[in-house]
């Protein structure tokens, strides 16, 4: 009962001097005993800032430490975003410019008549040194088929030896079981085109008493026999002569083709579809 009587006291004289306070004019006794309280508590806050200040100083450290870190988060973020999107577009304009090359090749005479394309791209490729295959994103249900031809608009890129509904597996000319029939548009020899060293073609089982010149241009010999016709079309680009060479116990010379086609980075593609 006391505690209670001596807590309502010190309430009723805390509301009575805050009353006075606001009330009273700004000079006066109870303005006087505040004013010599503050000063007398003055050193006392001056030495309790000057210990706070450091522990103030570290605390904003660390916080803006914190923020720092979270914004570079956010701009590794928005970096990584943009150069997605800039990959994205680099990606679909050099895939527009292959596909503008290949409408330019469909329309030129090199072109095998008799033949209509489906364009289309690439989706997968090699998945390693052995393995010379690409799926393209077009199948049996535009036409495809086991045996069809692919090229690019630089030429022949190899032939199609799976084939779905929506995609088909291509062997590439540079798969070590590739052979084409072949001619030299210059001096009208005829070989097999078959994979050489590293990236190169070979024009092979030309007799060594023939003429072939380095810069002969290779394309393909096409059916010759209609008993046995040929899976590609005649005239399609596969390379140029980059080395003749011969030996004296070899009966034929050692032609080197580097190919028109840079298998590394195939992108839009046609199959040519027989009419």
């Amino acid at each position: 009962m006391v505690r209670r009587a001596v807590l309502a006291a010190l309430v009723i004289v805390a509301l009575a001097l805050l009353t006075v306070s606001f009330r009273s004019p700004t000079s006066g006794a109870l303005h006087d005993v505040q004013g010599a309280g503050a000063s007398v508590l003055r050193p006392f806050q001056v030495a309790a800032e000057r210990v706070a200040r450091p522990f103030r100083d570290v605390y904003g450290y660390f916080s803006g430490l914190a923020t720092a870190k979270s914004e570079n988060k956010k701009l590794k973020r928005e970096l990584h975003d943009w150069q997605a999107i800039a990959s994205s577009y680099a990606a679909n304009a050099r895939k527009a410019g292959d596909l503008e090359k290949l409408m330019h090749f469909e329309q030129g005479a090199q072109y095998p008549q008799n033949y209509r394309a489906v364009n289309t791209t690439v989706t997968s490729y090699p998945s390693g040194p052995f393995a010379q295959q690409v799926t393209i994103a077009a199948g049996t249900n535009s036409g495809i088929h086991k045996g069809t031809p692919v090229v690019s608009a630089e030429g022949l890129i190899g032939s199609v030896t799976n084939a779905f509904p929506s995609t088909a597996q291509v062997t590439l000319l540079t798969d070590a079981d590739s052979a084409v029939p072949a001619r030299d548009v210059t001096h009208g020899v005829t070989g097999l085109i078959h994979h050489g060293q590293g990236s190169s073609l070979i024009l092979d089982l030309v007799p060594k008493e023939l003429k072939v010149a380095k810069g002969d241009i290779i394309v393909t010999l096409g059916t010759v026999d209609r008993r046995y016709p040929d899976l590609y079309p005649s005239g399609i680009p596969v390379g140029r002569v980059q080395s003749v060479g011969v030996s004296d116990t070899a009966s034929y010379l050692t032609v080197e083709v580097t190919p028109f086609a840079h298998f590394e980075s195939l992108d839009a593609v046609a199959a040519l579809i027989k009419k």
